[in-house]
């Protein structure tokens, strides 16, 4: 069954639009960075969520770290990441991740995780040890969080924004009629409600948050849910396609593949409504070249100054 499974999903695959196709990454240099990474027992939402830009990024000594653990106590649908009852949080995880990033070198670093609803902060207080961690070593190191919601949890992101990071992200997802079928445990108001209430405790942080298509949205559900995000504060936008990541029954299928074109629409239109940042493209995932969005900003705000 499961190798009917495997070659139902590879036929799946190679229909994809053309525009998917990539080089083939540097082997060996990939193979490093796994050693890597299992040498810290760390793991990385490049291959927990089946990232298609993995081969691109790791080729570039390039990765998102994904902390407390690698199983979520969420079953989005859309998303590839283990779900069920996880382990106990490795303490020694925020030291293993700021010694990954000095050996990569790294000037900038994105840093996700599972939901944690089984914890009393939900992993607010792993994310900030992790931060506070990697700038003890790396001080000139840029750091970027995608975050769960934490239930919206006032002391939980609290904790987040005074460890400072650069840049402090959080999920839309997909559009208000769409959310309870695409994130079951999470919630559209909840998120917006996340993501402006971590700009009101600090406005120089710049917040960020991604959106899927390909999921059945309809342009108006689109543009509603992009001026949604800029009333929450939201700086940074990317917009992607979505890819089922298998073809169980948990994971919803793709209703369309959006074309490059459209994409490459999206974006002008974003922009003139006045997102500092976007990016937009059947490729793009949320901390896809993620430096480029930070850099985005900085460079609006010296403008606005």
């Amino acid at each position: 069954m499961t190798t009917l499974l495997a070659e139902q999903h590879s036929l799946k695959a190679r229909r994809l639009p053309e525009w998917f196709r990539q080089e083939v990454p540097d082997a060996q240099k990939i193979q490093g960075m796994k050693d890597l990474f299992r040498s810290g027992r760390l793991h990385t939402v490049c291959e927990s969520a089946h990232c298609p830009n993995m081969g691109k990024c790791w080729g570039q000594g390039v990765a998102t770290f994904m902390i407390l653990g690698e199983v979520c106590t969420r079953a989005c649908r859309f998303c590839a990441v283990k779900a069920g009852q996880p382990m106990a949080v490795d303490p020694q995880e925020p030291k293993n991740v700021a010694w990954a990033v000095a050996e990569l070198k790294l000037r900038y670093v994105v840093i996700t995780s599972v939901a944690r609803d089984d914890l009393k902060d939900e992993g607010a207080r792993h994310f900030v040890d992790t931060i506070q961690e990697i700038r003890k070593i790396m001080p000139a190191t840029k750091i970027e969080i995608l975050i769960p919601d934490f239930s919206n949890k006032w002391e939980s992101l609290r904790m987040i924004v005074d460890a400072r990071p650069e840049v402090i992200s959080h999920n839309i997802e997909t559009v208000r009629r769409l959310s309870p079928k695409v994130r079951p445990q999470a919630g559209y108001e909840r998120s917006l409600a996340v993501l402006s209430n971590l700009k009101q405790m600090d406005a120089t942080i710049f917040i960020k948050s991604s959106l899927m298509l390909g999921l059945g949205e309809l342009n108006e559900e689109i543009w509603e849910t992009m001026k949604d995000l800029l009333k929450a504060g939201c700086d940074i936008l990317t917009i992607g396609q979505y890819l089922a990541p298998s073809p169980m029954p948990r994971h919803l299928k793709v209703e369309e593949y959006v074309s490059p074109q459209r994409f490459a629409e999206l974006k002008v239109v974003s922009e003139k409504m006045g997102f500092k940042h976007v990016m937009s493209g059947p490729l793009v995932r949320s901390s896809f070249i993620a430096e480029e969005g930070y850099q985005g900003c900085l460079g609006q705000t010296k403008i606005e100054k």
